[in-house]
Order: structure tokens, then C-alpha cells, then sequence
């Protein structure tokens, strides 16, 4: 049976293309109210409806900024929320020509019969909540599914539940005309060395895309937000060039060459490192069937936060450190990112062990 082609397949093609563009990229804004809290703490500023405003305003009314984003995940409060001025932030990303996202997940839960390995919840009223951030103006979505990599870890449970349930929300997202960012985050923590991960992200993304053409979804309207293949958190690091080679490799042997965009996550690597490893990866001098870019959260926010520190005069000095940080990735989507284009907060791990979102 062929791919689902129901009223939105032209849109969906032409968002997913859209947010691939070379050069662009997605800021992962999507914070829930509680892991937004946890970084307001970090610089003490206090974890309310003002503040969280405050910070999304301040990253979308960026000067220049946005020329180097396709689209904004939003959480759901955000996708509502106006600037000072009272103007709604959809319309200041779209009149920008940067789509605005929305993350659909419920977060994860433990499944039974495993070894604290997840899945994620919120399918019962995916469908019913599209239809409302569809007419909110949101065109893509996203929804996090988590494995772990241990001694017997990601289990067949964990891997098919998971591909299932990203597989279910990537189709019911197409049938409300919303783009699915598929992803599926493996964990970076343990001992690991970079070839187990390697093995591991094939597996699961031979699953995902299985279990996607099993529900009949159009993968020419989705996005692929996948970990780079890097040791684990307990291991030795090692440089961009490898980190390339291996996930360049992984993703050719399982993403199919329909699926427009490939957009990685940083998952706790630095700012600087997450940018040097996605600008390796489009130097590599092989057959690349997809756009290879990025939909940062901490590795575009990091220094802007720490920057800003919640301080009304210092809105235009985080605006700055946070068009940084978009050239710069934008740089690496066509691999001409020179490096070293901030000091010393910028090569901050940001490295949160089994991180909640």
C-alpha cells in the first residue's frame, strides 16, 4: 500500500522542503514550563509566565537572526503568547519566512517489563490538538522518543514501541497538516564507545523508517531530528571529522532518500561542538540525498542565556550572542564554518545526565 496522500500532501511536501532549505535551520524553543525553569535557575531569574516571555521575545525578535532559521518549536503556552508590543510571535516568525513549530508529546514514561527504558504518551488526543495548532498557525511538529544505550539496552521492547508511537503521531500529524520531525534521541550516556552507538542508531532507524512506511506516512513530508554518533558521556571524545564519518554513514545506510532534511539535536554537546560536527558532516565528500542541518535548543540558547541573565540592559548583548551562534550553524549547513567564532562560553558542555525535557 502506497504513502498516506490525503488534502495536505502538497503542503506538507512543500513546509518539509521549506524547513530544509540549505543555510537554514530550526531553534528549538520548546522548552516545557518545567525545563525552562531549570535553565531561568541557572542565571536566578525566577520561572514565570513575564519571564519565559521575556527570553522567547528576546531570541525572536533578534536582529538578523532569523534570516539563518526556517522554523521556531514552540511549546504549547508560546504558541499563544505576544510580544510586549502585543503582537502575536506567530506572526513575527512567519513575516520573518520562519515556519513556527509546535511540540505535541506528553514527555515519556517508563515501560513495564524493561530496564527503565521509555516511551512517549500523548497520542489519545494528537489528533484534536493538531487541529487546534494548525488553525494557531503552527505547520510542523515534534514529538521525542528516548533510548538508552546500555549492556542490554535499547531492548526489541523499547526499540518497536518507540518506532510505533513515532510512526502513529508522524501520520496522525500529516492527516491535521502538520509536518512530523520525527526523533528519536539515543541517549549519550555511558561508557560506550562511538561504533556501539553507530550500531545502535542503525537499528533504531531501520525500525523508525519501517514502522513509518508501515502506517503509511509521506516521508517526503517530514523531517528526520536524529543524535549524532558520538562515544558515549563516560568515553574519550572524539574529533568532528570521525563524529561525520560514523553518522554520515549511519544515516545513509537507513534514511531513505525521500525525507528532505535531516535536522540533529545537539544532545548536550557544546555549542562549539555541535556546530563543528554538523559543518564535518557537509564537508564529507559523499552522496548526501538529504539537506544536513540543525534544531538546536541549548546549543543555539546556551550563551545568550548566560549572556542576557535576566537583565533588561543586557537584551541587546544576548541578541547578538545569539546571532552568533545561527550564522554560525548556518555556516556548517554548507560546511564553510570556520570555527571559534565565540570565546569561552560557546565550549561549555552542556551535557545533562538522562535528560528530561
Amino acid at each position: 500500500m502506497s504513502a498516506f496522500v490525503g488534502k495536505y500532501a502538497d503542503e506538507l511536501i512543500k513546509n518539509a522542503k521549506y524547513i530544509a532549505t540549505p543555510g537554514k535551520g530550526i531553534l528549538a524553543a520548546d522548552e516545557s514550563t518545567g525545563t525552562i525553569g531549570k535553565r531561568l535557575s541557572s542565571i536566578n531569574v525566577e520561572n514565570i509566565e513575564s519571564n519565559r516571555q521575556v527570553l522567547r521575545e528576546l531570541l525572536f525578535t533578534a536582529p538578523n537572526a532569523l534570516q539563518y532559521l526556517s522554523g521556531v518549536i514552540l511549546f504549547e503556552e508560546t504558541l499563544y503568547q505576544k510580544t510586549y508590543d502585543g503582537k502575536p510571535f506567530v506572526d513575527v516568525l512567519l513575516e520573518n519566512n520562519v515556519l513556527p513549530g509546535i511540540k505535541v508529546d506528553k514527555g515519556i514514561v517508563e515501560i513495564a517489563g524493561t530496564n527503565g527504558e521509555t516511551t512517549t504518551q500523548g497520542l489519545d488526543s494528537l489528533g484534536a490538538r493538531c487541529q487546534q495548532y494548525y488553525k494557531a498557525g503552527a505547520r510542523f511538529a515534534k514529538w521525542r522518543a528516548v533510548l538508552k544505550i546500555g549492556p542490554n539496552e535499547p531492548s526489541e521492547t523499547s526499540i518497536y514501541q518507540n518506532a510505533h508511537g513515532l510512526a502513529r503521531y508522524a501520520i496522525i500529524c500529516q492527516e491535521n497538516g502538520l509536518v512530523p520531525i520525527v526523533e528519536p534521541e539515543i541517549l549519550t550516556d555511558g561508557p560506550h564507545d562511538i561504533k556501539k552507538c553507530a550500531a545502535v542508531t542503525e537499528r533504531v532507524l531501520a525500525a523508525v523508517y519501517k514502522a513509518l512506511n508501515d502506517q503509511h506516512v509521506l516521508l517526503e513530508g517530514t523531517l528526520l531530528k536524529p543524535n549524532m554518533v558520538n562515544p558515549g558521556s563516560d568515553s574519550p571524545k572524539v574529533p568532528p571529522e570521525v563524529v561525520a564519518e560514523y553518522t554520515v554513514a549511519a544515516l545513509r545506510r537507513t534514511v531513505p532518500a525521500a525525507v528532505p532534511g535531516i535536522v540533529f539535536l545537539s544532545g548536550g554537546q557544546s555549542e562549539e561542538e555541535a556546530t563543528l560536527n554538523l559543518n564535518a558532516m557537509n564537508k564529507l565528500e559523499v552522496l548526501k540525498p538529504w539537506t544536513l542541518s540543525f534544531s538546536f535548543g541549548r546549543a543555539l540558547q546556551q550563551s545568550t542565556l548566560k549572556t542576557w541573565a535576566g537583565k533588561k540592559e543586557n537584551i541587546g548583548k544576548a541578541q547578538e550572542a545569539f546571532l552568533v551562534r545561527c550564522k554560525a550553524n548556518s555556516e556548517a549547513t554548507l560546511g564553510k564554518y570556520g570555527g571559534g567564532s565565540t570565546g569561552g562560553l560557546a565550549s561549555e558542555s552542556l551535557f545533562v545526565k538522562d535528560y528530561k525535557y
